[in-house]
């Protein structure tokens, strides 16, 4: 699993203010459609970026209340939602959430499911805290979409086979829908967005994927630091020469709670 501690969230604080993740976490605001004096729960809300976001569009009658277990990351949420006053960050995970039933008319998720365990937990609390015709909104990436260049390609492999082990689903987008449904969930659809770079692009997910997979390889020892250095300053050379490539593709899942 990726740890996120103290480097980790300042390297994220950094790059989720870039356009591709920019773009992800716009099409997850756009599904949830955020109104006027709505109440929405943001489940596992990193540094706040999105938090903020969606407390401008909720106004002073709304609230967002931002969930997350990392105290690193819920600093940085409570630093940048300092002077907003509709917001609210706590200390909880996807599988407990610290609201009461009913709570919300809407909730999301960004890039957070892949990453638990019980995905039908989370499903049941997020149905729990929200009110009847509540809407859900979750984020995930399929990394069997994830294509890659390298001219090293089993050196590439084994860097891929490390990521691999940073997440607990791989492909969480496929049997999301279904998920949902058990947990009885109406699915109202699964919306596509591709990222894609031939540039490497220092504002882009590649170049922070870069960063962060060296980082996890060598610190799980999946890889020599060498190996994983020669693997970094490859890509480099890519783009230097005008054949960098990296495509993958982001999953939002939306669906509503029915109406009993």
């Amino acid at each position: 699993m990726l740890e996120f501690d103290a480097d980790t969230t300042r390297l994220l604080e950094q790059c989720y203010q870039g356009a591709d993740i920019t773009r992800r976490r716009r099409e997850s605001f756009d599904r949830l459609r955020p109104g006027p004096g709505d109440r929405i729960v943001d489940i596992g809300c990193g540094n706040g970026l999105l938090t903020l976001e969606l407390a401008r569009a909720v106004g002073e009658n709304g609230e967002v209340i931002g969930v997350d277990p990392s105290a690193d990351m819920r600093g940085a949420a409570q630093e940048r939602c300092r002077e907003s006053s509709n917001t609210r960050i706590l200390d909880g995970t996807a599988d407990a959430l610290p609201l009461a039933d009913g709570l919300a008319d809407k909730a999301l998720s960004v890039q957070v499911f892949e990453y638990l365990s019980d995905v039908p937990s989370a499903l049941a609390e997020a149905s729990r805290i929200l009110r009847p015709g509540g809407r859900l909104v979750l984020g995930d990436i399929h990394f069997g979409s994830m294509v890659w260049h390298s001219d090293e390609p089993e050196r590439m492999a084994r860097m891929c086979a490390s990521w691999d082990r940073h997440a607990v689903h791989l492909d969480l987008p496929a049997h999301l829908p279904g998920l949902m449904r058990k947990a009885g969930f109406v699915v109202d659809g699964t919306d596509p967005v591709t990222l894609c770079d031939c540039e490497l692009r220092p504002d882009g997910l590649a170049n922070m994927m870069l960063r962060l997979m060296e980082r996890y390889a060598v610190a799980n020892g999946h890889l020599e630091a060498a190996e994983a250095a020669a693997w970094a300053a490859e890509q480099h050379a890519l783009a230097q020469a005008g054949r960098f490539f990296f495509s993958v593709s982001h999953f939002v899942t939306v669906a509503h709670k029915p109406h009993r």
